[in-house]
Formats: C-alpha cells, sequence, structure tokens
C-alpha cells in the first residue's frame, strides 16, 4: 500500500516556485511560518528570497523544505 502522505510531501518538494512568486519562509528560531517575501533566484540548494517591505534579498539560501507559497488565511481570524 502507498504511503499518500509521503508521496504529496515528495510531489511538494520536487515542485519549483517561479521568481517573483509571493512566498511564506519557515523561522529557523521558532519553526513558524512568516509572510511578506517572494522568490528572487531559484539556486541547486533552494531559494533565495526577497523581503518585500524593502526589497533587500535575504544571503541565506532556504531550502525547499523551508519556502512554500504564499497561503491567504480564508475562514475564522484564529485560523
Amino acid at each position: 500500500m502507498a504511503n499518500t502522505a509521503f508521496d504529496a510531501r515528495r510531489a511538494l518538494a520536487t515542485t519549483s516556485l517561479a521568481v517573483g512568486t509571493a512566498v511564506d519562509v519557515r523561522s529557523r528560531y521558532v519553526g513558524s511560518w512568516s509572510a511578506g517575501f517572494e522568490v528572487a533566484q531559484a539556486v541547486r540548494d533552494g531559494y533565495r528570497v526577497r523581503r518585500m517591505s524593502d526589497g533587500s534579498v535575504l544571503p541565506d539560501v532556504f531550502t525547499n523544505d523551508d519556502v512554500r507559497a504564499q497561503r491567504r488565511k480564508t475562514g475564522m481570524w484564529w485560523y
């Protein structure tokens, strides 16, 4: 029997994000997701991201596990 959760994670990890795509970035300190970034460059090990508030490209490379397409909250305000 196939492990569909594992297969779905693998598919998401291999999906590439285009330059300019609005993304959420996982905080390395807390592990929560932060909005307000976009893909500045796709590199071999992941992505370089740009902070949308001031246009600065962050110096670190973020792995595929630490970047996701921006998710808009819908529904309840606490969700």
